[in-house]
C-alpha cells in the first residue's frame, strides 16, 4: 500500500511539474529545442516512476529505522543547506563540502570524502561552465578582486 501511495503522490507532483513547465516563456533567442524540454522530460521520467511503483509494488517493504533515518535527515539538511549557500558562497566551496559530507555518509573515510568532495566540485563546475556553458559563479566576486 504504501509504494501505491508514494506512486500516487509523486504522479501528482510529477504532473504539477510538467504543467508548470509548459508556462515558462521562451524569448527570441532560444535554442531549438526551447528551455521547456528538459522540465518536461524530467517530469515525464519522474511519472513513468510513478506509474510503475503503483503498478508493480514491493511486495513488502521495509521501512529505515534508527541510524539510517538519522542519516537520511542530516542528508536532507545538508542539501537544504546547500541550496541556500550557493548563492553567497559561489558553486565551489558549497558544492565542495556537501558533496564530502555525502561520500563520508556513503563511506565513512575522510581523506577520500574531501578528494571526492573536491574533485567533483571542480568537475562539475568545469562540465557546467564550460562544455554547457552555464553561467556559473565559482566564489564570491568580492573574494579574489
Amino acid at each position: 500500500m504504501s509504494d501505491r501511495l508514494f506512486g500516487l503522490v509523486v504522479l501528482l507532483v510529477a504532473s504539477a511539474y510538467i504543467a508548470s513547465a509548459t508556462q515558462i516563456q521562451t524569448s527570441f533567442l532560444a535554442d531549438p529545442v526551447g528551455p521547456k524540454a528538459f522540465p518536461i522530460g524530467v517530469g515525464v521520467v519522474a511519472a513513468i516512476s510513478a506509474l510503475v511503483m503503483m503498478f508493480k509494488p514491493d511486495a513488502d517493504p521495509t521501512w529505515p529505522v534508527g541510524k539510517t533515518i538519522v542519516s537520511l535527515a542530516i542528508a536532507v539538511g545538508v542539501l537544504v543547506g546547500y541550496a541556500y549557500a550557493l548563492k553567497p558562497f559561489g558553486f565551489l566551496l558549497p558544492t565542495a563540502i556537501t558533496a564530502a559530507i555525502l561520500s563520508y555518509q556513503l563511506s565513512p573515510r575522510p581523506a577520500h570524502a574531501m578528494i571526492t568532495g573536491v574533485g567533483l566540485s571542480i568537475g562539475l563546475f568545469v562540465l557546467f561552465k564550460f562544455a554547457l556553458g552555464l553561467g556559473l559563479v565559482g566564489f564570491p566576486k568580492g573574494w579574489f578582486n
